[in-house]
């Protein structure tokens, strides 16, 4: 039974300071966002995001001069104008944040119904605002002396998973009484979030007239090397294609896995997203759906590159109707594959609110 006390720790004396404990806490991450698309707030998210090894291995005495000097001067302007494009003016914020807010809130709920108030949940971007470390020190404040970290990526890759655990790790450094820790593994082959991914696609095919020739299923990518270094991302990305089309029961043509957002001169896992719904194009497949089942929320490469950069290029080799397919975000059914992942990952912690 857990003892839950904001006032003192047990057996402390009648004089011991005061010290919130006793509360697990839920952090989820997301990758992040620029505070806002001005040149100044881009470049700060864009030196970020770019000068971490994981995203960018290569040597800094080569990259760091071109980052700095070239790519940081010109990039915040068309970074800039693509968030511009897609930012939710109401709230003063981009779509991933308000996605990742929501998320939040309804996970709290979900777990305020089955724990009580033996659990905080909370989130953290590990670019950008607000920081990893800021959240771990708030969930601390608030007693919790066990922290569940969970990155909010299906599929593990380097670039993604590790780097946000390894900030989530780095946050603990210079905590005097660190908390005890778990980090979610990848939930690419979870059942409930491939059925949470198959229900999206039904009902964005039952609101079309004509069915789509082909659904893409369009991941971000990675360079070729890094499959090829042991990063299973991409076999993790093949699974949960397969997975989702025999749930749906469709044959093999029915759906096409690609990736997205390549970034440098090598190459990266192909097929190319941008080129592979031209191909199709140029094939006879004038209908497609695209969905993206790497990112749990919206985000500037669904919103903006599949949403136009890609819908354009199939558009231009002759494609007749395009539909995109919503990330999971707050539905209901993402929300209860999120909370029976973070329940099983739990156990042992927690005990079901009587």
């Amino acid at each position: 039974m857990n003892m839950m006390s904001d006032t003192s720790l047990p057996h402390a004396p009648a004089d011991h300071p005061k010290v919130k404990f006793g509360k697990v806490g839920v952090l989820l991450a997301n990758l992040g966002t620029p505070d806002n698309y001005d040149y100044w707030s881009m470049r700060r998210y864009l030196n970020e995001f770019l000068s971490d090894k994981r995203v960018i291995d290569y040597s800094p005495w080569i990259w760091q001069p071109l980052l700095q000097l070239v790519i940081l001067t010109k990039r915040p302007f068309s970074s800039g104008a693509a968030y511009k494009s897609i930012w939710n003016h109401d709230q003063g914020e981009s779509p991933l944040m308000t996605i990742t807010k929501d998320q939040t809130a309804k996970m709290a709920a979900a777990m305020q119904k089955r724990y009580g108030d033996q659990i905080v949940v909370d989130y953290c971007m590990r670019y950008g605002n607000p920081s990893t470390k800021s959240k771990v020190e708030a969930l601390q404040a608030q007693g919790c002396q066990k922290i569940l970290f969970f990155p909010l990526y299906p599929q593990y890759a380097g670039a993604t998973s590790a780097t946000a655990c390894d900030q989530f790790f780095r946050s603990l450094e210079h905590i005097k009484w660190q908390p005890i820790v778990r980090t979610v593994e990848p939930y690419f082959e979870h059942p409930m979030y491939i059925e949470a991914l198959a229900q999206s696609v039904e009902r964005a095919y039952a609101d079309l007239e004509t069915r789509p020739d082909v659904l893409v299923a369009s991941y971000h990518g990675v360079p070729k090397r890094y499959l090829m270094e042991g990063d299973p991302y991409h076999c993790q990305c093949q699974k949960t294609s397969r997975l989702l089309r025999e749930r749906l029961g469709w044959p093999e043509t029915e759906i096409v896995t690609t990736f997205q957002s390549r970034f440098g001169p090598e190459e990266w896992l192909k097929p190319y997203t941008v080129e592979e719904v031209a191909r199709l194009a140029e094939n006879g497949k004038k209908r497609i759906a695209v969905i993206a089942p790497a990112f749990s929320a919206d985000c500037i490469e669904t919103l903006e590159e599949i949403n136009e950069e890609i819908k354009e290029s199939f558009e231009e080799a002759g494609g007749e109707e395009f539909t995109y397919i919503p990330c999971l975000n707050d539905d209901e059914a993402h929300i209860s594959a999120l909370a029976q992942v973070v329940e099983e990952n739990l156990q042992g912690w927690i005990s079901l609110k009587l």
